[in-house]
């Protein structure tokens, strides 16, 4: 296309950064990734104050040829908001004077973090979690349930219940989300179980979140149910007990059900974790209407209690 005036070129250039942007965007992730598997929030935590860029690569144990590397990395980071720049005490002997130290985003990445997301990270950022996207275009062109399968020749369901690996990579990413939340749940919604005497919670994976509730009301008797190769070997307590089956075939019976979204795979890949958020109309309809048989009405106490994200509608147009 060949240039009029000033406004195209303009055009033009902001048409390039808007494209670089995007072609780009998948290296904060994939540098988050490198640092937290090179434990770098860890080792940062561990010194106690902001940490040079000698003192760091250091720690690291990386040869001197790459000290340049980790600055840029440590650029990106810092831009990304995971770490920030700080001044050195004047007895740290460094030319630069600055280090870099932890933000509230990076301490949730941190191992001895209760509430950390680094599993939640990690698994995201498998291969065999990130493949999918880069198979997009074949999906679209065949007759397989989501990308996850056309990359990976199987469901991510399928996968995780032949490979003990990645089935526990996934359950702990799922359980690391399901620590955060619980957390906040408690704390200001525990209202919601009062006056329960069992509940039921539908894909409840490895039972985190069902773990948390169940201490916090010992009155109520609990059950975790997921497939049978996410709950097998998994042991309960005084008043919780794991069942495995199918959600579409029917669920246990209690006075209420609990379906919480676990925020594992965007929406395209209809990967059927999200309980709700995830699955079509019709698929809802089904789980909706197991949850009703499993439970009393309404009018003798019965409920379903659903966790869910809210997608914010910013009137853009899609």
């Amino acid at each position: 296309m060949e240039l009029q005036n000033d406004e195209q070129c303009k055009e033009l250039l902001h048409a390039q950064a808007h494209i670089w942007n995007h072609t780009f965007s998948f290296v904060s992730s994939m540098s988050l990734n490198c640092a937290i598997q090179l434990e770098i929030p860890d080792i940062i935590n561990r010194h106690g104050a902001p940490m040079s860029l000698f003192e760091l690569t250091e720690a690291l144990s990386l040869k001197k040829e790459r000290s340049q590397f980790i600055y840029r990395l440590m650029r990106i980071l810092v831009h990304s908001g995971f770490f920030v720049i700080q001044s050195l005490p004047s007895d740290v002997d460094d030319e630069k004077k600055e280090g870099y130290w932890l933000t509230p985003a990076s301490r949730y990445l941190l191992k001895e973090e209760p509430l950390n997301m680094r599993p939640f990270l990690l698994a995201h950022l498998e291969p065999v979690m990130v493949d999918p996207w880069l198979n997009m275009n074949k999906w679209f062109c065949n007759d397989d349930i989501n990308p996850f399968q056309t990359a990976n020749g199987k469901t991510l369901f399928d996968l995780a219940g032949e490979d003990p690996n990645f089935n526990n990579l996934f359950n702990e990413a799922m359980a690391s989300d399901a620590r955060l939340v619980s957390s906040v749940i408690l704390k200001h919604f525990g209202s919601v179980f009062e006056g329960l005497k069992s509940l039921v919670d539908v894909g409840s994976g490895t039972g985190t979140l069902t773990k948390s509730i169940a201490e916090a009301f010992p009155n109520i008797s609990f059950i975790s149910f997921d497939l049978p190769h996410v709950v097998k070997g998994l042991v309960g307590s005084k008043n919780l007990s794991f069942i495995g089956g199918d959600m579409f075939q029917a669920v246990p019976k209690a006075d209420a059900a609990l379906l919480k979204n676990v925020f594992f795979f965007f929406f395209f890949f209809t990967v059927k974790q999200w309980m709700l958020h995830d699955w079509s109309d019709e698929d809802c309809i089904k789980i909706l209407k197991k949850c009703k048989d499993a439970i009393p009405t309404k009018e003798n106490g019965g409920k379903v209690i659903i966790i869910e994200m809210v997608v914010k509608n910013d009137d853009r147009s899609y």
